[in-house]
């Protein structure tokens, strides 16, 4: 929850897309990368939509930490 409250992460990853094929592929592309990144936990997201005449780019950042530092601060000291 990043604004509000503070949540540690450990990793920021970005998807970007322009052209219109990309952008619908992108919500696929995202399910792949996190199914391949293992032991992870998504914190927060943020959608970021920009254009201008003639180019439409949306981006989506998430924000991760490692699943065993998850479990970790859960448990606490």
């Amino acid at each position: 929850m990043l604004g509000g409250g503070v949540t540690a992460f450990t990793g920021v990853k970005v998807f970007t897309a322009t052209r219109a094929k990309d952008r619908e592929e992108l919500g696929e592309a995202i399910t792949r990368w996190l199914r391949d990144a293992g032991d992870i936990e998504v914190v927060d997201k943020v959608v970021t939509q920009s254009s201008d005449q003639e180019f439409h780019c949306l981006s989506i950042t998430l924000f991760y930490r490692d699943g065993h530092a998850a479990r970790r601060e859960d448990r606490g000291p």
